[in-house]
């Protein structure tokens, strides 16, 4: 029965000579629906309709160009004798730790030059973001990438998934742990976190920083089963070091920005 199990197709849609991937579509919904969501926001907080609308269409196509060359980078000895395979990022191969280097620095050039401050942007955008990388995730699903160590079928049906993903985990024969569904659980987990700390009135700037260190707790951990992790040395997996110096980082802004006074303002002033 197992060699008879057919992955997914991963084609959405055939439009002429034009093919459109699950995972374009996929991450496109995580957009549209984390834009949705912060456009709201920021309305709430005083902002105007556009001002998300703008930073995004900024920030996206920068982060996405970021994330493709963050893994092409680490990937390098494949892509220099295949250069002609770095534009197709519709076969999978984003860095979530380049679009969101990207994505912060345009964040930081896109507040100043607009006058706002750029933690009370990445406060919004905080909830839709890790939202983005939940739905993100399923695009590594359709792609059949992104997942842990071989398992058996039996393992997978204890976790009571249904027959769609324990059939996708199916590759080249062997049966592999459902990574791509693990961080997508924890990270809409922190996604009702950070609703729930909304309500807190963290300090400015504080919500955005619990993202990153609750993003980055998960992905440390889920990295580790991997394998097809970015790899710095032979047993040294980058999403893990970017994981820890992001915590670390994240942690060390915190009571700094604290204790210089720099985050007296609140979440709902």
């Amino acid at each position: 029965m197992e060699a008879s199990i057919q992955p997914l197709d991963r084609v959405f849609l055939h439009l002429g000579p034009i093919t459109i991937y699950w995972y374009g579509v996929i991450i496109g919904t995580g957009v549209l629906l984390g834009l949705w969501l912060a456009t709201r926001e920021a309305v709430r907080r005083g902002l105007s309709k556009e001002t998300f609308v703008d930073l995004v269409l900024l920030a996206v196509p920068i982060a996405i160009i970021c994330a493709r060359a963050y893994y092409v980078l680490f990937e390098w000895e494949y892509y220099s004798r295949h250069l002609w395979d770095i534009p197709k990022i519709w076969e999978g191969g984003l860095a979530i730790h380049g679009g969101l280097i990207g994505a912060i620095v345009t964040g930081i050039v896109f507040a100043k030059r607009r006058r706002l401050s750029f933690w009370k942007l990445a406060d919004i955008a905080a909830p839709s973001i890790i939202l983005g990388q939940a739905i993100g995730r399923w695009g590594n699903f359709m792609n059949q990438e992104a997942h842990g160590g071989p398992v058996t079928r039996e393992f997978l049906e204890r976790l009571h998934l249904p027959d769609f993903i324990i059939n996708q985990m199916y590759i080249d024969g062997q049966y592999y742990h459902p990574t791509f569904l693990y961080e997508s659980i924890w990270n809409i987990t922190g996604f009702c976190l950070l609703l729930l700390l909304r309500r807190v009135n963290l300090r400015r700037g504080e919500l955005f920083l619990s993202y990153l260190i609750w993003y980055s707790i998960g992905r440390f951990f889920i990295e580790g089963m991997r394998t097809d992790s970015l790899m710095l040395t032979a047993h040294l997996r980058i999403a893990q070091v970017m994981s820890i110096s992001l915590i670390l980082l994240a942690v060390s802004i915190w009571i700094v920005r604290r204790a210089k006074g720099l985050a007296e303002e609140r979440y709902l002033d």
